[in-house]
């Protein structure tokens, strides 16, 4: 009776202990995004003065590519899956990603269609989220999935070269 009491009471220390457990890391997210906001505000106004002032965006950009302003377009190679080829075409304001377009999408039929309307959208809103390629596939599209990440990839890739 004595070691049920024990237990039960060290199960709830143990359970009210994990519940109110932060990480780190969450407090490491919500410094970042506040710290390069101020940065995308400045670059914002020049972007919307004009778009021929790249080079006051350029001087705020770490690393140089042969785009004349800040905001660069970068296509990504074509991703061959069953059902027909993808591309994605990402825009970056610096490192962010601002904007995914999908230049190619599978070709297979109605159902295809059917399937990239339901999931491109879901895969261009967590790519925006997430910042990177690393979202998750949707459910019922592995193909389009797989073939707009790895084209998503290769044009981060190559925005980071």
């Amino acid at each position: 009776m004595r070691r049920a009491v024990i237990v039960l009471g060290s199960t709830a220390a143990g359970l009210a202990a994990l519940l109110s457990f932060k990480t780190h890391s969450v407090a490491a997210a919500d410094s970042a995004p506040s710290t390069p906001a101020p940065s995308a505000g400045t670059s914002q106004p020049a972007a919307s003065g004009a778009a021929s002032s790249s080079p006051s965006a350029a001087a705020h950009k770490k690393t140089g590519t042969t785009s004349p302003a800040a905001t660069r377009t970068v296509t990504g190679t074509t991703a061959n899956t069953q059902y027909g080829p993808m591309q994605v075409q990402v825009t970056l304001a610096g490192t962010k990603i601002t904007k995914v377009t999908v230049l190619q999408r599978t070709n297979d039929g109605s159902e295809s269609d059917q399937i990239d309307a339901n999931a491109i959208p879901k895969l261009t809103s967590e790519t925006l989220a997430a910042q990177s390629a690393h979202v998750d596939a949707v459910s019922g599209a592995s193909y389009t999935s797989s073939g707009y990440i790895q084209s998503l990839q290769s044009a981060l890739d190559q925005a980071s070269a």
